[in-house]
């Protein structure tokens, strides 16, 4: 007769274990002999190294009790079950592992292929990264709300970027945001007549059609929030972009008149 020491090493367990096994009621708890002890037969080492093996192969301890009462054809279905159930655990796994290693790449987690490209392509024109993470932050936005439009938009994006003025715009932006500047500061009123000159010129060559981008109020709504929350003196900027008759521009619609 064993203790439960004894016991638990032959079976190559803990005695932690062991008294695991007993509380859920998988191993029967033997009776304390005279001299208080509690001892095991050949048969309990038989079912903790059966618990064991199974336990070590991936079988919940749910289930084990279960299997170890079950007939020769209901403990094959068993193990069939719990092998589909390991394998779809696996797969879950790997899609995770891939996720974990996106990550050291960073923007590429969240963004396809062509805004990680145009990302990298701000920073070669000169955007600081504060610009480029504001960048970032509205194309994650943009690829979970329209993921099928990204290569054609990214596109356009690009070509826009062989704009000089645009270039200066993203450089001048990029100072803005890098600066400690109030909203008095001169390159907010630059910025707006640079933004508005733009407009006016996409509207004028057809780029811009008039509701365009009532379509999903929801989406613009958010990339305008966004761009607030990242820098306060953005909502300064979008009065003075509606002072030149434009609604914004990130939403951009021309305004009969503009505020007076």
């Amino acid at each position: 007769m064993l203790t439960i020491g004894q016991l638990a090493a032959y079976a190559g367990v803990t005695v932690r274990a062991v008294r695991h096994y007993h509380q859920i009621g998988l191993l029967p708890e033997p009776e304390r002999d005279a001299s208080g002890y509690r001892r095991y037969g050949a048969k309990a080492v038989v079912s903790l190294i059966k618990i064991r093996t199974l336990a070590n192969a991936g079988v919940p301890l749910s289930q084990i009790g279960q299997m170890l009462e079950a007939g020769a054809p209901a403990f094959a279905e068993a193990v069939k079950r719990i092998d589909r159930d390991l394998r779809d655990e696996i797969e879950r796994l790997e899609t995770s592992r891939k996720q974990i290693a996106q990550l050291a790449a960073g923007d590429s987690l969240t963004l396809p292929p062509e805004v990680i490209s145009y990302l990298g392509r701000l920073r070669e024109i000169g955007a600081s990264e504060r610009m480029v993470e504001a960048e970032r932050d509205a194309w994650i936005l943009l690829a979970a709300r329209w993921p099928d439009r990204i290569r054609e938009l990214m596109t356009v994006k690009l070509a826009q970027l062989d704009d000089p003025q645009l270039v200066r715009l993203y450089r001048l932006g990029s100072e803005l945001l890098e600066s400690d500047a109030g909203d008095d500061d001169p390159r907010v009123q630059e910025l707006a007549d640079m933004m508005a000159g733009l407009l006016e010129r996409a509207y004028a060559s057809g780029e811009i059609s008039p509701g365009e981008g009532a379509h999903d109020d929801l989406t613009f709504d958010l990339l305008d929030a966004l761009a607030i929350e990242s820098d306060p003196r953005v909502e300064r900027m979008l009065d003075l972009v509606r002072e030149r008759g434009w609604t914004g521009w990130i939403r951009p619609e021309r305004m009969a008149e503009p505020p007076g």
